[in-house]
């Protein structure tokens, strides 16, 4: 017996260490999938709508606008294009309108509303004023120079006077107040058209009195026929008619004659004040009081 013979080691000294070309033992990539348990198939199998449900496209969100084509130029409306014209380039592309197309212009006479005395007179106005920005620096305002500068401006008033008078005017207008109050406004505005030393250039302002004093007479005539003219005594019309005939240096005497004529029934112990009188207690009696249509005929205004 080998009393020298190596006494075993416990088995808890034995160092388990792994060789350095011995690789870990890699995991089965086919492991098998743990069966579910009997109590919950029915609970996995019944889920409504599981196996169709979808998750939102992160990369079209349904918020998203989607691109317009690319914006081309193109002309305005009619609309828009006269939104964008002033009062003149309007009336000029009007007015050509009418001239390239002359059965066009019974059409804007009946779309146009009715001039009113206001606008009138303030385009009447309008040329008033181009005459006087038109004088010249010139000492003497009345000399033959100036006259030169602003007869252009002074012709184009006269034209427009001459034109929208006859539109104040029975027949035309039926309303004698009306007509009254445009010849007081355009009465007021010849008085203060220019004088001149030449006495030939001042004809131009005695035919405009003239003229004008033809169109007070047939509106008072007119107004005479209705009610005797009592409507005439109001409004101070005849203060102001005399008025206008001292600044015209009498070239009104037939208008304010006329209107005395027609007020001379209500004073008393006028020539004709009878027949007058008579004639309107016909028309209250008869209910033709006011309703007698105008028939009068005017000169060149």
């Amino acid at each position: 017996m080998n009393s020298l013979a190596p006494t075993p080691l416990p088995p808890h000294f034995h160092q388990h260490r792994l060789s350095p070309t011995r690789s870990m033992p890699t995991q089965n990539p086919r492991k098998r999938k743990a069966s579910p348990s009997p109590d919950r198939d029915d609970e996995m199998t019944t889920s409504p709508g599981l196996s169709n449900a979808r998750l939102p496209n992160a990369l079209t969100p349904t918020s998203r606008k989607r691109v317009r084509a690319d914006v081309i130029g193109r002309p305005l409306t009619v609309d828009r294009l006269l939104e964008t014209l002033d009062k003149d380039s309007l009336r000029s592309v009007l007015s050509s309108l009418v001239n390239r197309n002359p059965n066009l212009k019974e059409e804007v006479v009946l779309l146009s509303p009715r001039p009113s005395i206001q606008s009138t007179l303030q385009v009447l106005r309008q040329y008033y004023n181009k005459l006087m920005d038109s004088f010249p620096l010139d000492p003497n305002p009345q000399s033959d120079y100036s006259y030169d500068r602003i007869r252009i401006h002074l012709h184009a008033l006269l034209e427009a006077l001459a034109d929208f008078t006859p539109h104040f005017l029975p027949p035309n207008e039926l309303q004698s107040s009306t007509s009254l109050e445009y010849l007081h406004g355009v009465t007021q505005i010849i008085h203060n058209l220019p004088d001149w030393d030449t006495p030939q250039y001042n004809i131009s302002k005695q035919n405009a009195y003239e003229e004008i004093s033809r169109a007070w007479v047939t509106v008072l005539k007119e107004s005479g026929k209705r009610g005797g003219g009592m409507h005439l005594q109001y409004n101070g019309w005849e203060e102001k008619l005399r008025l206008h005939n001292e600044k015209s240096g009498g070239l009104l005497k037939d208008a304010y004659g006329e209107l005395a004529g027609a007020l001379g029934w209500l004073r008393t112990g006028h020539s004709g004040g009878t027949e007058q009188q008579n004639s309107l207690r016909q028309q209250l009696f008869s209910g033709t009081y006011g309703l007698d249509q105008p028939s009068m005929r005017t000169g060149m205004w």
